[in-house]
């Protein structure tokens, strides 16, 4: 049984998360323990490790610091080479920076920055709430069966530009195009929430359990 460490720094919709990713497991018959932790022993022996987060990118880089996980994730994820997936502020602290009440260092494991999304149709609101049609840019093993134009469950504010486009998968569209995906070797995320993108979603958080970078 593979066991998929869900990483608890306080960013909220854990359980969520949590429940989404069993139920994943289920629909395609998985064996898979999802450990809710912040225990960086469990999390540096894990086999794929999950990045959940919601709030201001400051204060979730924040919270994750404060947990001394990020070693624990970094020799996982760069160590040896187990899956990694962030969802909203987990996938945005794959950046260098996030621009966000001030400048703070991200991961750095996607190159690129964090910015305020400004549509250029006044008549949209910012946060960018609801669902929205992503665009496939690339084949990649997570959207798998997945439809180009699929529609997710967006809740954001900002979202993550790559410095080197090979790294992104998808875009969606709020007033022009923002990242909506991004992977590279065995790093990936989504600036949406699959645990509220109902059969899309969850065919994504299957993909993940079975993905082999």
């Amino acid at each position: 049984m593979q066991t998929v460490a869900l990483i608890d720094y306080g960013s909220g919709n854990l359980r969520s998360a949590e429940k989404a990713l069993r139920e994943a497991a289920r629909r395609r018959a998985l064996d898979a323990d999802i450990v809710v932790t912040a225990d960086p022993d469990l999390v540096a022996k894990a086999d794929r490790v999950f990045l959940p987060g919601v709030g201001a990118f400051a204060s979730c880089r924040a919270g994750l610091d404060a947990t001394g996980v990020y070693e624990a994730m970094n020799q996982a994820v760069h160590g040896r080479g187990v899956p990694f997936m962030g969802i909203c502020v987990g996938h945005q602290l794959l950046a260098t920076e996030g621009l966000e009440f001030g400048v703070t260092p991200g991961l750095n494991w996607i190159q690129g920055q964090v910015k305020k999304l400004e549509p250029n149709d006044p008549t949209l609101t910012i946060p960018h709430m609801g669902w929205n049609a992503i665009s496939l840019v690339r084949l990649h093993a997570l959207f798998a069966g997945i439809d180009d134009g699929a529609h997710m469950y967006f809740a954001n504010s900002f979202a993550l530009t790559p410095s080197h486009m090979e790294d992104v998968v998808a875009t969606a569209d709020h007033g022009g195009p923002f990242t909506a995906a991004v992977a590279k070797d065995n790093v990936a995320g989504v600036q949406f929430h699959p645990e509220k993108s109902q059969a899309s979603g969850l065919a994504l958080l299957a993909n993940f359990l079975e993905w082999r970078p």
